[in-house]
């Protein structure tokens, strides 16, 4: 009897402490916010793990470099391709071991460090009951007339204002600064993030915003509005992949692996075009959710490897500045 209640015990000490078993994951704020996908992700590994996974937001990589080796995280979710340069010269971060074999991006994919989840083009949104004719091509739009108002956000402080600066640099090269002197009338205002920028257009207080090509399945899911469109481009629409990398300094290994794991599973796939807003990174179209079949897409596809944003970033960012401070 005494046997048996011992390993009663035992099992009840062993399941206990898998159940506070913590996974640290540091993510963008917008991740974890109520409209964000963090409470689902949340939901859905820890019926998965029998632990407890936290979300800390915030800053990811200066934050991460500010810590190095003694950081809390286990896995950080939520970089992306312009970055992955500076995070792997780091040394932070362990080899993912995931295959990459589902992936169904419009570009190949082979990093063994840093995994996709999702992806989206950088586009122009705008309203089709306010702006009948928009623009044919990014040319176009530099040539707009002046009254034409649009919002960005700010490539020092928004993955998607730096995503802009290199689109512009993708398409215009040399002519860069030109480009951005032409768009500067045109532009209403510069804003930190995306959620200030949307938020305005939405208001109408902009005809156009820097969004993504994903953003208006949104309006058509939630909303059942068709008014929201993306302005897609004959010269192409720059890449922005989202990614998670494990942290080589985690005390929780195998919890860190089971997560990596569980971002390609179709389950995780399923979920994240719509708590994201985004293209699924291992779903192939047909199995996207109605509304995102929908959606026009771009025929060129602008993509910088990690070496190559890294070198231009510094540069594409001065040209904008230039370009708006005149």
């Amino acid at each position: 009897m005494k046997a048996i209640t011992f390993a009663a015990g035992c099992l009840a000490a062993s399941s206990a402490l898998a159940q506070d078993a913590v996974l640290t994951v540091y993510a963008g704020d917008y991740i974890v916010s109520e409209w964000g996908p963090g409470p689902r992700i949340e939901e859905m590994f820890e019926a998965r793990c029998n632990c407890d996974l936290q979300f800390r937001p915030g800053d990811l990589l200066p934050r991460l470099l500010l810590e190095g080796a003694r950081t809390e995280a286990d896995v950080v979710f939520g970089l992306n391709t312009d970055v992955t340069k500076q995070a792997r010269e780091s040394g932070l971060f362990a080899p993912h071991g995931v295959d990459l074999a589902p992936l169904t991006l419009p570009i190949d994919w082979q990093d063994d460090t840093f995994l996709p989840y999702n992806y989206g083009h950088t586009a122009f949104v705008y309203n089709s009951d306010r702006l009948a004719e928009p623009p044919q091509s990014f040319q176009a739009l530099l040539d707009a007339p002046d009254d034409l108002k649009i919002v960005l956000q700010d490539p020092r402080s928004s993955i998607s204002g730096l995503a802009l600066v290199l689109w512009v640099q993708a398409v215009f090269g040399e002519e860069a600064e030109a480009a951005w002197a032409k768009l500067a009338p045109k532009i209403l205002t510069v804003t930190r993030g995306w959620s200030e920028s949307y938020g305005l257009f939405t208001e109408g207080e902009a005809d156009m915003v820097l969004s993504y090509t994903t953003s208006p399945a949104y309006h058509i899911i939630a909303e059942d509005d068709r008014s929201k469109k993306a302005a897609i481009f004959p010269e192409g629409h720059y890449l922005m992949v989202e990614l998670a990398a494990k942290v080589a300094s985690t005390d929780q290994p195998e919890l860190a692996q089971q997560f990596m794991e569980f971002l390609l599973t179709p389950e995780f796939q399923e979920m994240i075009a719509t708590g994201n807003w985004s293209f699924p990174a291992a779903l192939p179209r047909e199995s996207w959710p109605e509304g995102f079949r929908e959606l026009d897409l771009p025929e060129t596809v602008l993509f910088y490897s990690e070496d190559e944003a890294a070198a231009l970033r510094d540069e594409s960012i001065e040209a904008w500045r230039r370009a708006l401070s005149q």
